[in-house]
């Protein structure tokens, strides 16, 4: 063994260089395939191909650990090398905290179903920490520290006998007042903050003020709905304490707005009584309140929401569901987006609601109103966003998301054990 690692520390210079490259690479995959995971604009060009890039990321985030290792084995000869640098040694310190914690907080999230809720909403908010504070960070390190590695006499480790002597290149000739490394450091560093700072920023403020950030979404409604629904005394204030987390808007399509002349509310299909309801008549409807958690399937979630609205049982028996219906398919006001559960789904679970208001307060276009369906014990792309139909069909329905690679199963782990004892 210990032969082989000399061995390996053969050429050390040479193979931290490449060390820095690789790992240089790495990160950047992971920062590109992560901003677009993010975005909403690519999750309806992608398609299917969302769920490939989504594997390409969690394959490249574990091979993050071969560097890490592999820089371990060097770690000896480099650390003596630093002996009379402390920055730099605070510098590695952070880099290796920065790997080590997307490492962690990356494989909690994969294994989102394993871990449960809290632990993957907490890994979510790390690995977007490390991410907004560490890219910008992490790529000036491996750029700049891979030009300084090829210089010979930086990377020499000093001389016991001669601890102020100084290497010769360094000390002949006169030396410009800015480098052209300086200047690559300047730019790497200054591009970084310039492309990430922002969006940092703006990340920073969701995740900092919940409460404020959920309250911009209500205060920006797009949707002009008359009369406004008055609330029931459970929802204002909300039996639920008001919610906990700060909800993420993606969407597959421009977030539609509705007013009382453009939107409708429709029960057909396999029904007796089809019905197409205009905004003051589906007011009219007797309403309940709930408490539940909203769990989405990228990780985060939102604790102790109030929903108030019509349950999806007391819908399905004002229609009169004919005895061939299975399944009960969804549709979405932006015209693109539908989801299905079936029946069989619908009287296990028994806390399917069609959602009016949220705390107390009508739903805003943002978060899916004037009208959502609310799926607590399933993932949140079954819990569709602008619902103005419901149809029941005899055959089983393939969601937007499911046809894209999500599972059909959309259970959350936890919650299933407790709906089905």
């Amino acid at each position: 063994m210990k032969a082989w690692l000399q061995q390996l520390r053969k050429g050390y210079g040479k193979k931290l260089a490449s060390l820095h490259r690789w790992n240089a690479w790495i990160v950047v995959i992971l920062a590109v395939s992560g901003l677009i995971l993010l975005g909403g604009f690519w999750r309806e060009v992608l398609g299917a191909g969302r769920i490939w890039l989504k594997w390409l990321h969690i394959i490249v985030g574990l091979a993050m650990l071969v560097p890490v290792i592999y820089y371990l084995l060097l770690a000896g000869k480099h650390w003596k090398q630093l002996r009379d640098r402390p920055w730099q040694k605070v510098n590695t310190i952070i880099v290796l905290i920065l790997l080590v914690g997307w490492f962690i907080s990356g494989v909690l999230l994969w294994q989102f179903k394993a871990v449960g809720p809290r632990w993957s909403g907490q890994a979510l908010w790390i690995h977007d920490l490390l991410t907004w504070v560490g890219l910008p960070y992490i790529i000036y390190h491996s750029i700049t520290r891979t030009k300084w590695l090829k210089d010979t006499h930086r990377r020499a480790i000093p001389n016991k006998n001669q601890p102020n002597a100084v290497p010769e290149a360094e000390s002949t000739g006169p030396q410009p007042f800015y480098t052209r490394r300086a200047f690559l450091r300047t730019a790497v560093g200054a591009g970084a903050a310039l492309t990430l700072g922002p969006t940092f920023i703006r990340w920073a403020k969701n995740s900092i003020a919940y409460q404020s950030s959920n309250e911009r979404y209500f205060e920006n409604d797009a949707n002009r709905m008359s009369p406004a629904p008055h609330p029931l005394p459970q929802s204002a204030p909300p039996i639920g304490g008001g919610a906990e987390g700060n909800f993420r808007v993606y969407t597959v399509t421009d977030i539609p707005s509705f007013t009382n002349t453009n939107w409708s509310f429709s029960i057909d299909g396999l029904v007796n009584k089809p019905m197409t309801l205009t905004w003051e008549q589906f007011l009219e409807i007797r309403r309940s309140v709930q408490v539940s958690d909203f769990y989405c399937v990228t990780g985060w979630s939102v604790f102790k929401n109030t929903w108030e609205g019509i349950p999806l049982t007391q819908l399905l028996k004002m229609a009169g569901v004919k005895p061939e219906a299975a399944t009960i398919k969804f549709y979405s006001g932006d015209g693109v987006y539908t989801d299905a559960i079936s029946l069989e789904q619908n009287q296990q679970m028994g806390d399917v609601l069609v959602a009016v208001m949220h705390d107390g307060k009508l739903i805003p276009s943002d978060l899916g109103g004037p009208v959502r369906l609310i799926v607590p014990q399933m993932y949140a792309y079954k819990s569709v966003k602008w619902l103005n139909r419901i149809e029941l069909i005899a055959e089983d329905h393939i969601g937007y998301w499911e046809e894209r690679g999500y599972d059909k199963d959309a259970w959350v782990p936890s919650l299933r054990k407790k709906s089905s004892t």
